[in-house]
């Protein structure tokens, strides 16, 4: 058998978005797998923002797996990784981790991380092998959203001038700094706006951005159907950090409405536990559990003083 690890060509996104499916469908027991994730989409806006980092593994000329790997500044992470099932337990997984791995020390990456199922000893052992380390858990909360109040001016990136998106960019780059140094999710933010996958909501107040939202809207997204899902939403750290994220998701479900969506989702690392309990003080439920794994073995930005919500499937 002979493995070729290259990067992923656009023409192989649906046969690698297939392969997710039925990779993951398998492996979790759905009785048609390749119904895994619905209509929500993971592949195609990944490979679009980046095609330098997602990487294809093939024999034979035949497209059997995909991994693709997301930079957020000094953090990294990479998924979905998935491999077709008939060629599992074959090593082509970590063949595929390798150049993930690769991309991590060309962008200076001070931490990578990724989300795993809890229970797979089997995933577990695999990423330590890359000096991945087990984390806290991570749920992947959801709420109905019914009613919210209207969104305040000026609070959407889709309906900011040019040089107010600019500025918001910054101010974006500068809270998340202060969180964790380095860290930058400004081409996340953009990536939204130019693929038409959602919008992102900006809480301001007189010392400046108090927090934003990346939200992902809808089927073709990573939200998939009548959901609105926050792919990554800070508030800066502070006094106020309660007070604040508590209007950030104010924001979220008025974005919800707004945009026509009947379920808000975000995901939260419960080692930031005000965070965690306060999303269960409003009513959000798990839907999901998973277990982050860092590398190295730091705790990064999964602090109990940070206000976070971040997804790194």
């Amino acid at each position: 058998m002979n493995v070729s690890i290259r990067l992923l060509e656009e023409q192989e996104l649906a046969s690698a978005d297939q392969i997710f499916r039925l990779a993951f469908g398998t492996f979790i027991g759905l009785p048609n797998p390749t119904e895994f994730a619905g209509d929500s989409d993971y592949i195609i806006h990944r490979w679009q923002t980046n095609p330098q980092s997602a990487f294809a593994a093939e024999i034979d000329g035949k497209l059997i797996g995909s991994n693709l790997v997301t930079n957020w500044g000094s953090f990294a992470s990479f998924g979905p990784l998935s491999v077709h099932p008939e060629f599992w337990n074959q090593g082509i997984a970590q063949s595929l981790i390798e150049p993930a791995i690769s991309c991590f020390s060309q962008w200076n990456t001070q931490l990578s991380g990724i989300h795993t199922f809890a229970q797979s000893h089997k995933h577990h052992k695999l990423y330590q092998k890359f000096g991945f380390r087990l984390r806290f858990l991570t749920t992947i909360l959801g709420k109905s959203v019914q009613h919210a109040s209207s969104l305040p001016e000026n609070s959407r990136y889709s309906q900011l001038s040019d040089n107010e998106r600019t500025e918001s960019l910054k101010a974006s780059i500068q809270l998340t700094d202060s969180i964790y140094p380095g860290f930058d999710v400004s081409q996340q933010i953009e990536t939204v706006e130019k693929q038409n996958l959602g919008d992102t909501v900006f809480l301001w107040n007189d010392a400046g951005l108090a927090g934003f939202a990346v939200c992902h809207i809808g089927a073709g997204t990573e939200a998939g159907s009548n959901n609105c899902f926050v792919k990554l939403g800070a508030v800066r750290s502070g006094n106020d950090a309660q007070k604040s994220f508590d209007q950030l998701l104010d924001l979220c479900e008025g974005l919800t409405v707004a945009l026509g969506m009947s379920r808000l989702i975000a995901g939260v690392n419960t080692s930031r536990e005000a965070a965690y309990l306060q999303m269960l003080s409003r009513g959000f439920q798990s839907q999901i559990i998973g277990v982050a794994m860092h590398r190295p073995n730091e705790i990064g930005y999964n602090r109990g003083d940070v206000f976070v919500l971040d997804d790194w499937r």
